[in-house]
């Protein structure tokens, strides 16, 4: 009885797979086709300025009972002075470790009564300054925002505390291969451009900052002539600009100190080889210098990018992974900044593959330039980004952070409704423009860390026969060798 049961379900299995087949539903070789995009509606919004220079962005969205209130510095990680690296790191670090009258543990206790958030920080080209409440503090909330952004005390007991958090920080990554290898390639595209040094600094530049320091570039930057804030919820705009003229127009102006930094260097070859004996793999990082975000052509190259290594089609994934089970994972990216961008792929590979998978990553920067993409391809990517877009403007504090980019890189924000046909708008004969005109596989840099010593021999053969080995406790970011002295 038993055997004519499982006889009659693996003829009725079979029967049923074969019907599938023949009616062309299973198995498939490629994914469903995604559902028809649906409108994507973006809340009324208005651009004012207070007297003193502050740029205002209102957005009304009355979906939820909170508010979001960002606000964006023109100034992080590249406007730190010569050898003060970490400055601006450092000091968005300490702007809510003790503001006004309020001390560090003060200034969370006051925000978690209220039930909100409110978090600072710095990036390459800016600092920020964020906090979401709900709609019936929002005086509270901003007054307590304006001791954070104006008011900084600066405390040397704090300034200790961060610093040694900051030191740690930099212990650890010195450790991790994938902060090594991302540190190094963002060191050999951009050269000792700001963009190219460590935003995190270094334990000699952290423990040189002193008080003072942290004061001067608060004041310097920190003004409203050199900041954008957004406010976006369920309040009115009426409402909105009371609360910012109320804790931010009396706000003096300041003369803000020009950006002029050295120019990167031109793109070219070089290997480095950062030697972890220890490691059973290596980490690959392969880049050059890309464009500004507010270029002409950022969308079709970043579609481009999207192609080799992105969401929605990935060449290198599919490639290194799927077909030569070379790694895990692989992407690339288009990092556009304020004044400049890179293009970077990454992955990781056994020891014994490194030669092999440094080869696969460099001919498809070769090949997204030399052939033409396929529709489908281009297809795909369009998609996701299209598809992607609408859970990036969900909530009001992402709304803010949308339009405050737009605003910081100089691009319309009348744009932002018009993301999908942005997107769509870009060809097959745009990607092969931009890939031909600004992706150079000649000119590649290229980082790899891990055990060289089981892995240089066969780079020769894989057309890496000229490289720089560095031992990783070797490693000195600033120097021109990349080796201490």
């Amino acid at each position: 009885m038993r055997t004519f049961a499982t006889a009659a379900l693996t003829l009725t299995v079979l029967t049923t797979l074969a019907v599938a087949q023949s009616s062309g539903q299973w198995p498939r070789e490629f994914p469903p086709r995604p559902l028809e995009p649906r409108p994507v509606s973006f809340p009324p919004f208005e651009v004012k300025k207070l007297a003193n220079g502050l740029t205002v962005v209102l957005v009304s969205q009355n979906e939820q009972p909170s508010v979001s209130v960002r606000m964006i510095v023109r100034a992080g990680a590249a406007h730190d002075p010569k050898a003060k690296m970490g400055l601006a790191m450092l000091t968005a670090t300490l702007l809510d470790q003790g503001a006004g009258a309020r001390n560090a543990e003060q200034i969370a206790d006051d925000i978690d009564y209220l039930g909100g958030i409110l978090s600072t920080g710095a990036g390459t080209d800016l600092s920020y300054v964020n906090t979401i409440i709900m709609k019936d503090d929002y005086a509270a909330g901003l007054a307590m925002m304006a001791d954070v952004v104006r008011r900084p005390t600066f405390l040397p007991a704090e300034i200790d505390r961060q610093r040694q958090q900051a030191l740690s920080g930099l212990k650890v990554a010195a450790e991790d291969p994938e902060s090594v290898a991302g540190m190094v390639i963002e060191r050999l595209i951009f050269g000792f451009h700001p963009y190219g040094m460590p935003g995190s600094g270094t334990p000699e530049s952290l423990q040189s900052l002193t008080r003072q320091d942290f004061v001067e570039f608060h004041g310097r930057y920190f003004v409203p002539n050199n900041a954008l804030v957004a406010v976006v919820g369920d309040i009115s705009p009426a409402d909105a600009m009371a609360g910012l003229e109320k804790y931010f127009g009396d706000w003096k102006q300041g003369d803000v100190p020009p950006f002029t930094p050295i120019a990167p260097p031109e793109p070219t070859r070089r290997v480095i080889i950062i030697d972890r004996p220890d490691a059973v793999q290596t980490e690959i990082r392969v880049g050059h210098l890309g464009i500004p975000r507010k270029h002409d052509d950022f969308e079709a190259l970043d579609q481009a990018v999207k192609i080799l290594g992105g969401e929605g089609a990935n060449r290198l994934q599919q490639v290194l992974r799927s077909q030569r089970q070379l790694t895990y994972g692989a992407s690339a990216d288009l990092n556009s900044l304020k004044f400049g961008g890179a293009i970077v792929a990454e992955t990781d590979t056994q020891t014994a593959s490194t030669a092999e998978a440094l080869r696969v990553v460099v001919d498809e920067f070769s090949r997204i330039q030399r052939e033409k993409v396929h529709d489908a391809e281009l297809e795909a990517a369009q998609d996701y980004a299209v598809g992607h877009f609408p859970l990036t403007i969900e909530t009001p504090d992402q709304l803010a952070t949308q339009v405050l980019n737009q605003l910081f890189y100089e691009l319309s924000v009348e744009e932002l409704p018009r993301f999908r046909e942005r997107v769509l708008k870009v060809t097959p004969d745009d990607i092969q423009r931009v890939a031909r005109w600004f992706v150079r596989p000649d000119q590649l840099s290229v980082v790899l860390v891990g055990n060289a010593e089981q892995f240089v021999a066969s780079l020769k053969g894989a057309g890496f026969g000229a490289f720089e080995r560095i031992p990783i406790d070797q490693l000195d970011i600033l120097s021109a060798d990349l080796k201490k002295q």
